[in-house]
C-alpha cells in the first residue's frame, strides 16, 4: 500500500488504483481501467451530510492492523460512537469510507441477534449431547456386564464337560478375561460412544480443554509464532487398556474393524458365534432341502439359459454339468431337443417334447362321430390326353360352352362345377390334359372320388392317358372310362378297350370291373348312362360327411383378381363354410367375405363336396393346399406365420444346397460355361404358372437353362419391370397384360413384354430364346496332307517349306498342323502357299509347293503338315 500526500492514492496488489482529491473539495476525478492498459477519468461529485445522530458516524478503519482470522475471530459487541468533536477533522493515513446508513446499522442488530439465537441454540445441542453420551455409556456398560456373565457361564459349562470326560482345563484369570476386548451388542439405534480425542469439542467447551492442555504442556514449548494461533503438540500418553473407550477411534476401515489399536485380532462377535453353532448345528444334523421335479416342456430348439428358467435351476450349474461332458457352452447357446432332454433328466425333472408343428394340431383330420354323418355328393375329376373331348364332355353335361373361353381351345385351368342329375347333385373338376399341367392332374386326383378317363374313339391311348391312369390309382380312386367321339367315321372303341388292358384298366365288356360307357359330347350321346354310372359308383363308395362341424377343404386354384383381390376356388370336403369364418389356407389366412358358386353367385353357405370362390384372404395361397377354418385371428396368424417360416427355410436350403459356397459356384461356371435365361412370369392363376415353370424346368441342358427370377398371380406392375430391369430378365405374362404404367416403364428401360395364352407358343418362344445362348458348335473337315520334302530359309520372309500334296489338296487360309514323328508339334493356320512363284488359292494331291506358316518357324525335312478347315454351327436345344 502507498500513500501520497497530494491525491491521497492507495493502491493494492491485485486492485484497481483509486485516486480522490484532497478533502474539502465537492468535485473529484476517478480513473477508470479500461482493459489492455487504456484508463479513463471520470469526474465524480459528492455531497457530505453532516451526521445528526451518534450511530449514522462511520468509524475510520485503520489500515495498518491485520485482520483477524475467521475461526478465531471472537463476537464483538457494537460500542455506540462518541459524539461528533465540532473541531475541524485533520487528514489521516488511511481510507476514509462514507458513514453508515440505517439500513446497515439494522442488518448488523439483526445479526447480532442471530449470533445470540445461535449461541442459546449451541448450548441447547450440548446438553443433548452430552445426556445422549451418558445413555450409550450406560448402555454399554450393561452389554459388557451381560456378555462377561454369558463367558463365565461358557466357561463354567465347558469345565464341567472336560471334567465329566477327565480333562483338566486351564481357566485364565478373570483380569485377563476382563481386559481381553469384548464386542458386546449395541441396542438398536445407539451409536458407539466417540473418545473425546476424536470429536471435535463444540465451541463452549473447546476452551477448556485447550486451557488443560496448555497447562500440561511444558514451559517453552510450542510457543505459537506472531500472527497465527497454532494448536500445541499433545504430550505422548500411554495406551489405553484394551477396553477403554479409545478402542474405536479413527475412521473405520476393513483393517481397523478387524484389528485392536495394538494389531492383535479383534475376539468374534456374541452374533457370529451363534451364527457359527447353529451352522455346525445344521451339518450335524445332515439337512438338506426337498428336491422339487418339474415337468419341462421342450421345443425342438432351446438356448440353456432357457432350459435353466423351466428348471427352475442356475444357468451356472448347467454349464457346469455340460463342462464336466467335455462340452464348452455359454448360456445364449442353442441346444436340440435330445441333449436337454439329457440335461433336465440329470436334474431329476421330467421332459414333455412339443413340436413347432404341433401348432396345427386340432385344425385338420378332425375325427366325425359317425352318429351324425349325412350323405355327400360325388367329386368326380376328369382326365385324359389334350384334345379328347374332356372339357366338351363337360360342357354337355353342364349345358355351358366352356370351351370357346379357353384360349387355342385346350384347358389350361382347373375349373370346378356341381350339376344335378335326378335329384342328386354331382361335383366335377376339369383338369388339363397337356403334358405341362402333370401337377394340375395329379392334384385333382388326389382331391376326387371317382376318376373319369375320357379317351378319344379315334385317337385311342395316348401318353396322357396313361399319366392319367397312374395318377387315378396312385390316389386311390376308382375309374371310369368315357369311350368319346363315337360319332366319328373312325371311331374303334374296342381299341381302345384292348390298350387299355396293356395299362391294367380292365372294363366290364373284358371281364373286369372298371365301368366304361360310349359317350359322344357333340351329339350328346349317352351322357345319362354316364351320370348314371357315376351315381351307381358312389353309391357303392358310400361317401358321407359332417356338415355341422368346421369346414375343412383343399384349394383348387388361386389367382389376383383387381378388383376383389385374392380369390381362390376351394373344394369343401368336410363341414360346412359360411362367411365371416376365419380359415387357414396353406401359408394364407383371412376372414371369409364372401363365397361364389361356379354360376357366379353368392350363397350363404357351402356344404360338403360344394367347390366356391373364397374371397378375403390376405394372399394367394398355391394350388394343392389345405384349408381349415379356426377360432380366432391369433391362431390363425400363428400357423400362417408358422408355415411361411417352414417355406422360407426350405427355400433357403434349396438354394444353400443347389448353389453351395461362392468358390464351387464360381468353380461350376468356370467348367461348366453354364449359361442362364433369366425370366419374369406373371400368370392369371397359380396353377398356370406352376405348369410354366415346370415346362420351362425341362428345356434346360448342361450348358443353358431358364431361371425364373419371380413368379405371381396377377397383372405385370412396376415392381415387375423394377426386377426385370435389374436381373435383366425377360417379361412373360400368361393370359394377363400390364397396366399403364409398368408399359410406359417398360419402354422407357427398354424392357420388352411377352403376352402368351397358349402355353405350346410360350415354351417353343423360350426355347428359341435359349437356343440363342448355346455356343455354336465347332466343327472340323479334313482337307489334306502334304510332305515336307525341303526346307528354304528366304530373306525378308523367312523359312518356307518346299512340300508335295500326298493326299486330298492344300487350301490358302485354312488351318494346319505340323506332324513330327506322328506327335503333333504345332497348330496354326497357312500363311503362304505357292506353285513355282506365284501365290495360289490351292493345290490339289500329287502337286509340290511352297508353304510358310505364320509366326512358325521350327520346320524340318520329312514332317508332315495336315490341313483342315474348321466350321461353327448354330446348335439348338
Amino acid at each position: 500500500m502507498t500513500d501520497n500526500k497530494d491525491d491521497k492514492t492507495i493502491s493494492v496488489a491485485g486492485k484497481k488504483t483509486l485516486t480522490l482529491k484532497p478533502s474539502g473539495v465537492q468535485q473529484g476525478t476517478v480513473r477508470q481501467d479500461m482493459g489492455r492498459g487504456r484508463t479513463k477519468a471520470v469526474v465524480v461529485e459528492t455531497r457530505k451530510r453532516r451526521p445528526s445522530r451518534p450511530e449514522d458516524e462511520r468509524p475510520a478503519i485503520q489500515p495498518v492492523t491485520p485482520a483477524p482470522r475467521v475461526a478465531e475471530q471472537a463476537p464483538v459487541r457494537q460500542q455506540p460512537s462518541p459524539p461528533p468533536r465540532q473541531e475541524p477533522q485533520r487528514p489521516r493515513v488511511g481510507v476514509v469510507l462514507n458513514q453508515l446508513s440505517p439500513e446497515e446499522v439494522e442488518a448488523r442488530r439483526r445479526a447480532l441477534a442471530d449470533a445470540q439465537v445461535r449461541e442459546a441454540e449451541d448450548a441447547r445441542r450440548r446438553a443433548e449431547e452430552e445426556a445422549r453420551r451418558k445413555v450409550e455409556e450406560e448402555a454399554r456398560r450393561k452389554a459388557e456386564e451381560e456378555a462377561r456373565v454369558l463367558r463365565e457361564k461358557e466357561e463354567a459349562e465347558r469345565k464341567a464337560e472336560a471334567e465329566a470326560r477327565g480333562e483338566t482345563v486351564e481357566v485364565a484369570p478373570p483380569a485377563a478375561a476382563e481386559a481381553a476386548p469384548v464386542a458386546a451388542p449395541r441396542p438398536a439405534g445407539v451409536r458407539p460412544a466417540t473418545p473425546a480425542a476424536a470429536t471435535p469439542a463444540p465451541a463452549g467447551v473447546r476452551g477448556r480443554r485447550e486451557q488443560e492442555e496448555e497447562d500440561a504442556r511444558p514451559r517453552g514449548a510450542g510457543v505459537p509464532a506472531r500472527g497465527k494461533v497454532t494448536r500445541p503438540e499433545p504430550a505422548k500418553v500411554p495406551a489405553r487398556p484394551k477396553g477403554d473407550e479409545g478402542r474405536r477411534q479413527g475412521k473405520l476401515t476393513l483393517t481397523t474393524a478387524s484389528t485392536d489399536e495394538d494389531g492383535a485380532q479383534r475376539g468374534r462377535s456374541l452374533a457370529s458365534i451363534r451364527r457359527r453353532q447353529e451352522k455346525f448345528k445344521r451339518s450335524m444334523m445332515q439337512e438338506t432341502r426337498e428336491k422339487i421335479s418339474r415337468e419341462v416342456v421342450l421345443p425342438e430348439t432351446i438356448t440353456i439359459q432357457e432350459l435353466s428358467q423351466r428348471m427352475s435351476e442356475r444357468a451356472v450349474d448347467v454349464i457346469k454339468y455340460l463342462m464336466k461332458e467335455g462340452q464348452m457352452m455359454k448360456p445364449g447357446d442353442l441346444i436340440d431337443a435330445d441333449l436337454a432332454e439329457l440335461i433336465a433328466g440329470e436334474f431329476g425333472h421330467t421332459v414333455k417334447r412339443v413340436s413347432e408343428s404341433d401348432v396345427e394340431e386340432g385344425i385338420f383330420n378332425v375325427a366325425d362321430d359317425a352318429a351324425v354323418m349325412q350323405p355327400r355328393p360325388p367329386i368326380v375329376t376328369i382326365m385324359g390326353h389334350v384334345d379328347h373331348g374332356k372339357t366338351s364332355l363337360l360342357d354337355a353335361i353342364r349345358h355351358a360352352n366352356v370351351v370357346a373361353g379357353e384360349a387355342g381351345g385346350i384347358t389350361q385351368h382347373i375349373g370346378a362345377y356341381q350339376v344335378e342329375q335326378d335329384g342328386n347333385k354331382i361335383t366335377f373338376i376339369d383338369t388339363p390334359g397337356h403334358a405341362a399341367f402333370t401337377a394340375m392332374r395329379a392334384r385333382g386326383a388326389q382331391a376326387t372320388d371317382i376318376a373319369i378317363l375320357v379317351v378319344a374313339a379315334d385317337d385311342s391311348v395316348m401318353p396322357q392317358t396313361i399319366e392319367s391312369i397312374n395318377h387315378a390309382k396312385a390316389a386311390g380312386v376308382p375309374i371310369i372310362v368315357a369311350i368319346n367321339k363315337i360319332d366319328k367315321p373312325t371311331a374303334n372303341a374296342q381299341k381302345v378297350r384292348t390298350e387299355l388292358l396293356q395299362h391294367e384298366v380292365f372294363v366290364e365288356s373284358m371281364g373286369g370291373e372298371v365301368l366304361d360307357v360310349e359317350v359322344s359330347a357333340k351329339n350328346g350321346t349317352n351322357l345319362d348312362k354316364l351320370l348314371e354310372a357315376i351315381l351307381l359308383q358312389s353309391e357303392i363308395l358310400d361317401l358321407k360327411a359332417n356338415p355341422d362341424r368346421t369346414a375343412e377343404g383343399v384349394v383348387v386354384e388361386a389367382e389376383l383378381d383387381r378388383g376383389r383381390g385374392a380369390v381362390a376356388t376351394v373344394l369343401v370336403q368336410k363341414g360346412t363354410l359360411t362367411p365371416g369364418q376365419i380359415i387357414v389356407a396353406g401359408d394364407q389366412w383371412g376372414r371369409v367375405r364372401a363365397l361364389v358358386n361356379d354360376k357366379g353367385e353368392h350363397v350363404k353357405s357351402a356344404g360338403p363336396s360344394t367347390p366356391v370362390e373364397v374371397l378375403g384372404l390376405s394372399g394367394t395361397p398355391a394350388a394343392g393346399d389345405k384349408f381349415a377354418v379356426v377360432e380366432n385371428e391369433s391362431r390363425a396368424r400363428e400357423i400362417s406365420e408358422y408355415r411361411q417360416r417352414l417355406a422360407r427355410e426350405k427355400q433357403v436350403a434349396r438354394q444353400t444346397g443347389s448353389r453351395g459356397s461362392l468358390e464351387q459356384m464360381m468353380t461350376q461356371l468356370q467348367s461348366s460355361g453354364m449359361k442362364e435365361f433369366p425370366l419374369v412370369i406373371k400368370g392369371d392363376v397359380q396353377g398356370s404358372i406352376e405348369a410354366i415353370a415346370g415346362a420351362l424346368d425341362k428345356l434346360g441342358t448342361d450348358e443353358v437353362r431358364a431361371r425364373i427370377v419371380h413368379s405371381g398371380a396377377g397383372g405385370i406392375t412396376e415392381s415387375d419391370i423394377s426386377l426385370a430391369e435389374a436381373s435383366n430378365a425377360a417379361i412373360i405374362g400368361f393370359n394377363v397384360r400390364a397396366n399403364a404404367q409398368a408399359r410406359s416403364l417398360s419402354e422407357r428401360e427398354g424392357i420388352e413384354i411377352r403376352y402368351y395364352n397358349i402355353i405350346y407358343d410360350l415354351v417353343d418362344d423360350v426355347k428359341a430364346a435359349m437356343s440363342g445362348l448355346l455356343s455354336p458348335e465347332r466343327r472340323e473337315t479334313f482337307l489334306g496332307n502334304a510332305e515336307i520334302l525341303e526346307v528354304f530359309n528366304i530373306t525378308k520372309v523367312g523359312k518356307v517349306a518346299g512340300c508335295r500334296v500326298t493326299e486330298g489338296k492344300v487350301e490358302r487360309g485354312s488351318g494346319v498342323r505340323l506332324v513330327r514323328d506322328n506327335v503333333v508339334i504345332h497348330e496354326g493356320k497357312l500363311k503362304t502357299l505357292k506353285r513355282f512363284k506365284d501365290e495360289v488359292s490351292e493345290v490339289q494331291s500329287g502337286q509340290e509347293c511352297g508353304m510358310a506358316f505364320e509366326n512358325y518357324e521350327d520346320i524340318r525335312a520329312g514332317d508332315t503338315i495336315e490341313c483342315f478347315r474348321v466350321e461353327h454351327v448354330t446348335r439348338t436345344l
